[in-house]
């Protein structure tokens, strides 16, 4: 009882605070930003969504324009709600939304945001992507592991009617993951069995 009440008392004195002073929880950006509700310290606007964000959305852009800035937790994040804007973003000014955040995350786990869904927009995420698609991705490459494929589904059905004859139960999900796990491996490794 008592967490409860130092949290909502923490809650309120924290947006007590930025109500009376918000320079001092929020730094003011020198940039031009586009509209929007005005932010809780940590949460941001996540508040707001509520269970139907869409409509939460709708009502937003009505009211601040169809580019509304919000706040997700500590991430800034755009809202484009009119066709008209979204073409600006996805068409017209694509090269410069094309590159994806960095994170820490990325930067770690991706060898400095290496890797081909990571990486900045530029000539090496292009060649890696036109590598994907014609090495990785193409049809004679996905045909060509036909065979691997259909021995793999005879023997998942063979030992499901095994299962079955016995009277086994068995949990479905995790041999089709198996299955797929196992075919992936043995795509990547050149159909080693």
């Amino acid at each position: 009882m008592a967490t409860i009440f130092l949290i909502l008392s923490f809650v309120s004195f924290m947006f007590l605070l930025h109500k009376v002073f918000p320079d001092l929880i929020q730094k003011k950006n020198k940039k031009k930003r586009a509209l929007g509700p005005t932010t809780l310290p940590v949460i941001g606007n996540l508040h707001m969504l509520g269970s139907l964000p869409h409509r939460t959305l709708q009502s937003l852009a009505k009211r601040y324009g169809p580019i509304t800035s919000l706040r997700l937790g500590q991430v800034p994040a755009v809202v484009v709600s009119s066709p008209e804007a979204a073409e600006l973003f996805l068409k017209t000014h694509d090269v410069t939304f094309a590159s994806r955040p960095k994170s820490q995350f990325s930067v770690f786990i991706f060898f400095g945001t290496s890797g081909m869904a990571t990486s900045e927009y530029g000539p090496y995420r292009r060649n890696m992507r036109k590598l994907c698609i014609l090495r990785l991705l193409s049809s004679s490459k996905v045909q060509s592991f036909g065979p691997l494929r259909r021995k793999e589904l005879g023997l998942l059905v063979t030992s499901l009617r095994k299962a079955a004859a016995a009277r086994v139960v068995v949990d479905l999900s995790e041999v089709v993951k198996k299955l797929v796990e196992d075919m992936n491996h043995m795509m990547v490794l050149g159909g080693i069995t």
